[in-house]
């Protein structure tokens, strides 16, 4: 049977909808209507009404209807469902006729075309001949119609037509052709479902009336048959749950059916339409695990009705379609927005579906193998008599039989002849492969690597099968490379052996050579017997002879393929390959390593290549080349047999250049590097391995790297986790996974024989010129030459670093931003004793890493070869920058109080303190403060400091006298100048410069005070003696100031002079106040307060301007000569003030030493 046999008819995948007939209309000459036409069919968006429309003559003839059967009693059933029921129902039979008419309401000929109109339904209800299908006008009308009720000669003939016509009031509507014709369209659509909806549900009445006149003995198919219709006719009306109910009910009455191989192939035919009824239905409802359990079950049901043993494959034919009928419902599924995951997707149902088609042409490879003489059977028992069969599932030559046995054997056995041909005309491969492909897209889709590869390994054996080895090798060939990098071995080597016969059979040279070398390799499970067979074979190719055919190939492919090795034979060129290693795994491993990871200039650079076969023979190279990075060493690298010997088994000259099988050789090459290659790396790119002959086929093994192929990375790790104790092996011998891989090499400067030493005294200060001694002491044998020295801050610190650092040769100079960080090749000559002094300026603290480098050449001699070396020695050193000094500034008044603010022309103290911070001895050499214009000294500013030398955490402090003058506001905020101080560091060491460093005064703020009072006193008083004091007050302002005064009593005075006054003092005067204090207690005491109030000023308190006045005077006690005596001894007496006025006496007595000191 051919493969189209198997596929579901298209009536049974396609969506049901409500078949609407649409007559009267000519879309082929009449605008109008074609316009109408359109509006029903073109660009239908998903939201209208699923209905199928199709235009129809009025005279068109339906199907004919059967005589309705009253009495089911001696009905027996040929089959259960007839082939064209469903397209009759979709296609033939309308739910609806609908008949266009153009007629107005207020057409003059009104009477005569209403006769017309009623003759024409008469003749669309006598082709319906009986059946239970809608009839509805539609009458085109040029003018849009008023509302209902509005126009009374519309509703009258609307009655009068649909009197005439037979038709109810809901069967006839009104179409105006306007500018919205869509939307009555639209609306027109609505009806027409309803009246679909209506007359299927009849239907499915009429059906389900049948049931009570069945009998489960005789008419068991036609319960089948009718659940089948009214779930398809549940389909018409979109009722999909009712219809999903009458399916699955359907579904349960078709396996209860007495299955036997005459009906067996029926009952599977409808089960399977069944099965993709419901689960077409699960998956539109959403209910995706509902559609894969009916389908698991149904397979569980049926996969062992298999019928005809002589028939097989049909059974594993339709198993087959089964599952693929199901990938495509799960695919379409998803594309309407169902998520599927890696474990349950459309590719495994793909997959299981090739699998049967793999087995149904195995079945068919049996079963259809007859001899040579037999043919097709004639007359043909597969001919009926209307070209297709009147049940689905049944034989052509025994239709409507339903008996166990089959009334005819001679003929049934006629049947399965002709069934059995045909299959073997079937192009199974192509099956296969067609769904092997769907199912790898799926896998790929969802992200299943490891079902794709096997997969496209069945792809590519059906390929093979089919004799297209084109694809085959392709597709082998992709999925070799995810085989051989997780190293499925076993599923390599039957892959190999596969794509192997397929280069063969194809001529393909290359392929051949390469596929040979894997299947003679470590990663092939062949036997020792076939490996020696494919080595035989790889050698007849490499000395350009036709190899022996692979074993297991088709006999005409094979002569085929032995003319297109001859013709490669024959062709002069062509017969040099070259193979990349690391996508194979070869018969051949290679490692290739430098002895040491970096060599000096004057030392040869050695470098050694080992090789190791796997293959059951020993074999011959002919040529071992290494490739550098660098070409010109590779003539050095170059190992080729001189022999022009044709096999590549004979003996060579040369012994080593033949592998013998599980040895490891090892060659050695060396050479001397280049001067102008010192701190370049120099790499193995490739190692290049020939077999056979140039003279022949010769093919290049090139290991990129200079070792590995695809096995190698995970063997090297496996041989390093292993704790399998190794065998030791003779000196002369290698152990493979012992050699470890260094590809690339560095080559350096000689070893340099100086020395370079630093002295210097850290850390260093800010801002010094610091003094670092280099001294370079040579060990060479012979003078070295052109030395030059680079210093400075070593490369990639901190930027900052970069800009806050100096370097100098010349102490005596000041550095600045000109200056760089690094000086690169200071030279210095041919190496003579000596010492270079450096002076580094560094900005800013931190710690720093300077770099000393000194570079020069010497002459070497290398493996015979003088070479000028270049050596170089490095010396970095850690410096340290820390500040020498903390300056603090403040202001002070005369009385040494801190001020926050000071007054104009009113004088003030600059106090400086300068506080060593440095480890070392510091000089200050000269102080000098340099004025803003807004401050002026009131004596000549001189150095307090000058030549004082502070050691660690001292402090020098120095002070100067200094006024503001008047200001423009009354209050603002001022410079004060510049600091300098002139240092330098003590050192033993070196000398020193001096370093000026500037320290920015702060700014104050300057306040105009209206009136300024200070007063004249002694510097002490004494007890009971008058003390005179005058206050000087002087006006400020360009007014007459009134002031008031007061003077507060004190217990430690007493005094004479205005106590409370009131004055007047004249703009610029001055006016003097004296005041007698007499002091009546000793030591620091408290002066009387005065009080001053400043009428106009009213915001200036008298605790303002009392700060200009001294507080305090110290009071001395008086001594008078002793005038008492003491039991005959002499006292003193001291008259001291207590805190009431009056004298108390106090006698003391003193020892007699003082007694002594008073004569």
């Amino acid at each position: 049977m051919s493969p189209a046999q198997w596929d579901l008819p298209p009536e049974l995948c396609c969506r049901p909808m409500a078949f609407v007939a649409l007559t009267g209309l000519d879309v082929v000459y009449n605008a109008i209507h074609r316009a109408i036409w359109d509006a029903f069919c073109a660009n239908r968006r998903a939201d209208r009404v699923p209905i199928s429309f199709k235009v129809l003559p009025g005279d068109h003839e339906y199907p004919k209807c059967r005589t309705k059967r009253t009495s089911y009693e001696w009905y027996i059933p040929k089959g259960i469902l007839k082939t064209g029921w469903m397209n009759k129902h979709l296609n033939l039979v309308p739910a609806l006729v609908v008949l266009f008419y153009e007629l107005d309401w207020d057409d003059p000929q009104w009477k005569e075309k209403q006769s017309e109109c009623a003759t024409k339904v008469e003749i669309v209800r006598t082709s319906l001949q009986g059946r239970n299908t809608k009839v509805a006008v539609v009458l085109i009308q040029k003018k849009t119609p008023l509302p209902p009720g509005e126009d009374l000669v519309a509703s009258e003939r609307a009655s009068a037509l649909c009197g005439a016509c037979d038709l109810s009031g809901k069967s006839l509507f009104v179409l105006p052709h306007t500018d919205h014709l869509v939307g009555y369209i639209i609306r027109l659509e609505n009806a027409f479902y309803e009246h679909a909806q209506t007359y299927y549900y009849n239907e499915i009445r009429r059906v389900k009336s049948h049931k009570e006149f069945l009998n489960k003995t005789t008419h068991q198919l036609l319960f089948v048959r009718h659940q089948f219709k009214m779930g398809f006719f549940s389909e018409l009306k979109q009722d999909t749950q009712n219809a999903l109910k009458y399916y699955r009910t359907a579904y349960s009455l078709v396996h209860e059916l007495r299955a036997h191989e005459t009906n067996m192939l029926e009952i599977k035919t409808m089960a399977g339409f069944i099965n993709y009824k419901i689960c077409r239905l699960c998956f539109q409802h959403n209910t995706p695990l509902d559609a894969i359990a009916q389908f698991r079950k149904h397979i569980d049901l049926c996969k062992k009705k298999i019928g005809s043993a002589e028939l097989a494959f049909e059974h594993t034919a339709w198993m087959s379609k089964q599952f693929q009928s199901f990938g495509d419902l799960f695919d379409e599924a998803i594309k309407l927005g169902l998520t599927a995951i890696q474990t349950q997707n459309p590719g495994f149902y793909y997959q299981q579906a090739a699998y049967y088609a793999q087995e149904r042409k195995q079945q068919a490879g049996q079963l259809c193998s007859h001899e040579p003489g037999v043919g097709y059977p004639a007359p043909d028992p597969l001919e009926t008599p209307s070209g297709a069969l009147d049940f689905y599932g049944q034989r052509p030559w025994r239709q409507g039989h339903q008996s166990i046995d089959p009334p005819d054997s001679e003929k049934e056995k006629q049947g399965i002849l002709a069934l059995q041909v045909k299959e073997r005309d079937v192009l199974h491969s192509e099956l296969v492969i067609a769904l092997l492909s769907n199912a790898v897209a799926q896998f790929k889709k969802y992200k299943c690597p490891r079902m794709k590869s096997h997969l496209m390994v069945q792809m590519g054996e059906e390929y093979y099968h089919a004799k297209d080895y084109t694809k085959a090798l392709k597709l082998l060939d992709y999925v070799m490379c995810d085989y051989r990098t997780e190293r499925w071995w076993s599923l390599l080597t039957s892959i190999l052996c596969t794509a192997l016969k397929c280069s063969y059979l194809m001529g393909q040279v290359k392929d051949y050579i390469t596929y040979s070398m894997e299947l003679m390799g470590r990663a092939s499970n062949l036997p020792e017997e076939q490996k020696s067979r494919i080595e035989k074979n790889l050698i007849k190719v490499l000395m350009n002879e036709v190899p022996q055919p692979e074993p297991d190939c088709d006999l005409a492919s094979v002569k085929t393929a032995q003319s297109l090795w001859s013709d490669r034979i024959s062709l002069a060129g062509n017969n040099e390959f070259t193979i990349e290693v690391q996508d194979y795994v070869p018969f051949v491993q290679c490692k290739a390593k430098f002895l040491y990871p970096s060599f000096h200039i004057d030392e040869p650079v050695q470098l050694h290549v080992y090789v190791r076969a796997d293959c059951p023979h020993p074999v011959r190279f002919s040529k071992l080349c290494v490739s550098l990075s660098n070409q010109e060493y590779n003539q050095y690298c170059l190992l080729e047999d001189a022999s022009k010997e044709k096999d590549i088994l004979e003996t060579s000259t040369q012994e080593n250049m033949c592998l013998v099988p599980g040895k490891t050789r090892k060659y050695c090459f060396k050479f001397v590097a280049k001067t102008e290659d010192v701190g370049k790396k120099i790499e193995i790119t490739s190692v290049g391995l020939m077999l056979g002959r140039e003279t022949g086929r010769c093919v290049y093994l090139n290991w990129r790297g200079g070792w590995g192929d695809a096995a190698s990375s995970h063997e090297t790790l496996q041989a390093s986790r292993s704790f399998k104790r190794r065998t030791r092996l003779p000196e002369q011998q290698v152990d493979w996974d012992t050699v470890a891989i260094q590809s690339s090499t560095m080559i350096i400067s000689r070893v340099p024989k100086i020395s370079v030493q630093l002295t210097h005294e850290p850390p260093a200060l800010t801002n010094e010129m610091y003094c670092m001694i280099v001294t370079i002491q040579s060990e060479e044998d012979t003078v070295a030459k052109d030395i030059k020295l680079t210093a400075g801050l070593k490369p990639g610190q901190d930027a900052n670093l970069t800009q806050s650092t100096q370097i100098t040769l010349n102490g005596s100079e000041v550095c600045d931003d000109s200056h760089p960080a690094l000086l690169p090749d200071i030279p210095l000559g041919d190496l003579q004793p000596g010492q270079k002094p450096l002076y580094i300026h560094c900005v800013s603290t931190g710690s720093r890493i300077l770099l000393f480098h000194v570079a020069y050449s010497v002459s070497a001699t290398v493996e015979g070869k003088d070479i000028n070396c270049k050596c170089h020695k490095d010396e970095t050193v850690t410096l340290e920058t820390v500040v020498p000094f903390e300056v603090a500034m403040k202001f002070v008044s005369s009385k040494f109080e801190h001020l926050e603010r000071v007054n104009v022309d009113i004088p003030f103290l600059l106090m400086m303190d300068i506080l060593s911070a440095s480890p070392w001895p510091i000089e200050l050499v000269n102080s000098e403060v340099l004025l803003a214009s807004s401050m002026t000294p009131i004596d000549q500013p001189q150095s307090q400091v000058e030549g004082v030398t502070l050691q660690t955490s001292e402090c020098a402090s120095e002070c100067f006298l200094l006024k503001c003058p008047p200001v423009q506001n009354d209050t603002s905020t001022v410079a004060s100048g510049h600091y300098f101080i002139s240092w330098k560091r003590k050192s033993a060491f070196a000398e020193t410069s001096v370093v000026r460093t500037m320290v920015i005064l702060p700014h104050v703020m300057v306040e105009n005070i209206p009136l300024y009072v200070h007063a004249e006193l002694p510097s002490f008083g004494r007890v009971r003696e008058s003390l005179p004091v005058r206050y000087h007050l002087e006006n400020r302002t360009g007014l007459v100031q009134d002031v008031e005064i007061g003077v507060e009593p004190s217990d430690a005075f007493m005094f004479s002079g205005l106590k409370q006054v009131r004055m007047r003092i004249l703009p610029g005067a001055e006016q003097e106040m004296l005041y007698n204090f007499y002091p009546l207690m000793a030591g620091y005491q408290v002066l009387p307060q005065l009080n001053i109030n400043l009428l106009r000023f009213p915001n200036i308190s008298s605790q303002l301007l009392r700060r200009f006045l001294p507080s305090r005077i110290f009071v001395k006690v008086i001594f008078f000569r002793p005038q008492i005596k003491n039991n005959g001894r002499p006292c003193f007496l001291v008259f001291l003030v207590g805190p009431t006025l009056g004298l108390r006496y106090l006698t003391f007595f003193f020892f007699t030493f003082f007694y002594q000191l008073s004569k």
